[in-house]
């Protein structure tokens, strides 16, 4: 979808104008929420791509291709960021100040530009320009020792904890807050959003709770961790997976009920000595039967159950298409934009000229000075 004059956008950042430096994972992902809620996102990529094209991630976007080491494309960008009220960049610390394009130089250039830095390290300390990945960084936060089985080394799950968890939504939570004060202030400032950083702050729930004794994250011990057996997933007769997470005793109770199973099954849900043998039992309960079948008697129920579904299969499960997860653009499937939003709806937007949206950015003398001096 190409089109060359702006679209009306519905979303709450409508009229709010990002300026994303290409990269990979958390960066552009951020930038697809904030173009989803309505902002103009011009993109500027190198000769080629970043390597991972993702017609999902990469929706809603205006692409200008730029070297922007050479003098040429660095001006562009100077000139870009001058009428920008956000920016994203992902590289390392100092490489951005190296290109002459930091936020000591584009931030003085513009004083109402909100500049957000996504790392793993953060923008200072002894790992901060030490190359890494997600599972590296939740690695040091300890959210990644906490996932895994008992006998085995930790598990990364896939990279959601670290790159969009911790990375992509604090760095979209911090530039909106930066927006939201900048209605008061009249200035920008710097976001830095590093994963370290996030994962930390998710990890308040297990730091609050964990050195009380109200909460293990012990593999053998940790109730949401999988060792309990009511809250992990079965494998059934056809190989099929589902999950059950029956927390309190009421909806442990309902699961039992449901289940038929035997009475020495209900006392003592939360005694962990407990567990290993009675998930053993459960085992062998839940392979008795196909994923069909348990999910013609559990789902919908207060049993706190739910099949494991593979991406395709998620597609086309009832409650989410009933609630539009999903939606259908040039015959590849979106998801569809969150949170949702009951005045200012968020809606995809659609793929634009860079070349266009730069130009409508400059505007007359009189626009760009309307902008920097309300």
């Amino acid at each position: 979808m190409t089109q060359t004059q702006a679209p009306q956008r519905t979303g709450p950042l409508a009229g709010v104008r990002v300026l994303e430096f290409a990269g990979i994972g958390p960066g552009p992902y951020c930038a697809m929420l904030l173009s989803d809620l309505g902002a103009e996102v011009l993109r500027i990529d190198r000769a080629g791509g970043n390597g991972w094209p993702n017609p999902v991630m990469d929706r809603g976007r205006a692409n200008l291709t730029l070297d922007i080491r050479s003098p040429a494309g660095r001006e562009r960008c100077l000139e870009a960021a001058l009428h920008a009220d956000v920016l994203i960049e992902g590289f390392r610390p100092g490489v951005m100040e190296r290109l002459g394009l930091g936020p000591d130089v584009l931030c003085d250039r513009n004083p109402r530009l909100i500049y957000g830095r996504m790392t793993g390290w953060g923008q200072e300390g002894p790992l901060a320009r030490a190359a890494g990945h997600d599972i590296n960084y939740i690695a040091l936060t300890g959210a990644l020792a906490a996932v895994g089985p008992q006998d085995g080394p930790a598990t990364p799950p896939l990279n959601l904890v670290g790159d969009f968890g911790g990375g992509s939504l604090f760095l979209a939570l911090g530039i909106v807050s930066a927006l939201w004060e900048r209605e008061r202030s009249g200035r920008g400032q710097v976001v830095d959003a590093a994963i370290v950083d996030g994962v930390t702050s998710m990890m308040a729930m297990f730091s609050g709770l964990v050195p009380a004794g109200h909460l293990s994250l012990d593999r053998d011990r940790s109730v949401l961790g999988g060792a309990a057996p009511f809250y992990r997933c079965y494998r059934c007769a056809d190989g099929k997976e589902i999950s059950v997470g029956p927390l309190e005793p009421h909806f442990y109770k309902e699961l039992l009920d449901r289940l038929g199973a035997p009475a020495d099954l209900y006392a003592d849900q939360d005694d962990p000595s407990l567990w290993p043998a009675r998930s053993l039992r459960l085992v062998a309960l839940f392979a008795t039967r196909t994923r069909a079948e348990w999910v013609s008697l559990l789902e919908g129920t207060d049993a706190c159950f739910a099949p494991v579904l593979t991406l395709d299969e998620v597609m086309d499960h009832p409650h989410m298409a009933s609630r539009g997860a999903y939606r259908e653009i040039d015959g590849i499937r979106h998801c569809a934009p969150a949170p949702r939003l009951s005045r200012t709806p968020p809606d995809i937007g659609q793929t634009r000229d860079g070349e266009t949206v730069l130009a409508g950015w400059l505007g007359s003398k009189e626009a760009r000075n309307a902008r920097h001096h309300p």
